[in-house]
């Protein structure tokens, strides 16, 4: 799942793997991958049914499901494949695809997260300046966020490809120019995908609180003095209501989510990269590595938890749903409805 392999620190020869971590490993994937397959497909399947009262949030978080998907059948899903086979299956062509679409579940994921962050930062703090607010079919964060990943992408084609690690073995490895080749490739693939990004949203989440703390200034300051004007800023605040609060703080948890699960990904990244004496083969950095993924099954709970009325329902649901037994079918047609009347009151956010 991650855009180097564990292998592709050696030099391209036939290492024996430890069973032990391989099945550690195959465990991890398939929790994370059928949690996040589960979680984001039923979510992205009620926000589907109701595209035609779509708020603006809600493009967002459909938009970042339809990423966290990328991640679980093009990420996640090829690697444990992987890891069952122990060297990848199938022609170059494949393989070059497969580590093109890898990168960009990565990309999509975290620049949705942006392009989010940065729409709560215009609505907070700009309140006056159109950010492409119209109700149109056209959404140019969202198309932005997805051309980036797009184009971020392409570099995985040119840099994997079927290589001969052994006689008559093949797999799907990189090779690098040495001595600096992989070192660059990862401190790039940091930079843009999680150092970049994260200063972006961060920049933006001290922003938004600075204007709220403006907002209450200002306010205590009215108590005394009614004829004191609020700052463009500060009444952009004082004019928000308990839906945009709520929305405020879903994209907070939403980034301290993403920040949590990929800063150890990463740091073990730029540590094999950069540390000959890296420990690459142990079970610590493995996890750390894997549990990235766990980012793409957060996404939808947290957007669900922030939805009224959601926990009660779902374990509503879940109660029904044990002691009836009904047959498959009707069991997906419930959980489509259930969700659905929770999204009834979901916060709107204009």
């Amino acid at each position: 799942m991650c855009p180097v392999n564990d292998s592709y620190f050696e030099d391209a020869e036939d290492v024996s793997r430890d069973e032990s971590l391989a099945r550690l490993e195959i465990a991890l994937l398939s929790v994370v991958f059928l949690s996040a397959a589960i979680l984001n497909g039923s979510l992205l399947l009620v926000l589907w049914r109701q595209r035609k009262q779509m708020s603006r949030m809600r493009v967002f978080v459909f938009h970042l499901c339809l990423a966290d998907l990328v991640v679980a059948f093009f990420q996640v899903c090829p690697q444990l494949m992987w890891d069952i086979t122990d060297r990848f299956v199938g022609p170059d062509l494949v393989c070059r695809l497969v580590k093109y679409l890898q990168v960009l579940g990565m990309f999509s994921s975290t620049y949705m997260i942006v392009v989010m962050t940065v729409d709560r930062y215009q609505a907070v703090c700009n309140p006056m300046v159109k950010f492409q607010r119209a109700r149109t079919r056209l959404n140019i964060p969202v198309c932005v966020a997805w051309g980036i990943s797009l184009l971020g992408s392409l570099p995985q084609v040119f840099i994997f490809s079927q290589v001969e690690v052994a006689p008559g073995v093949f797999d799907c490895w990189a090779k690098f120019i040495k001595p600096w080749g992989l070192q660059t490739y990862i401190t790039w693939t940091t930079l843009v995908i999680f150092i970049v990004p994260v200063i972006t949203v961060v920049f933006c989440q001290v922003r938004i609180c600075r204007a709220i703390q403006i907002n209450l200034h200002q306010k205590t300051k009215q108590h005394s003095n009614v004829d004191v004007p609020l700052p463009s800023r500060a009444s952009g605040v004082a004019g928000m209501s308990k839906a945009r609060v709520k929305t405020l703080k879903m994209t907070v948890v939403i980034v301290m989510a993403y920040i949590i699960c990929w800063a150890p990904f990463f740091t073990v990244q730029l540590w094999s990269a950069w540390d000959t004496n890296a420990p690459k083969e142990t079970a610590t950095f493995t996890i750390l590595m894997l549990l990235a993924s766990l980012n793409s099954c957060a996404n939808p709970c947290i957007y669900l938890l922030f939805s009224s009325q959601f926990p009660k329902r779902l374990m509503t649901f879940l109660c029904q749903r044990q002691s009836e037994g009904k047959e498959s079918m009707h069991d997906e047609a419930t959980l489509v409805s259930t969700l659905y009347m929770s999204f009834k009151n979901v916060s709107e956010s204009k």
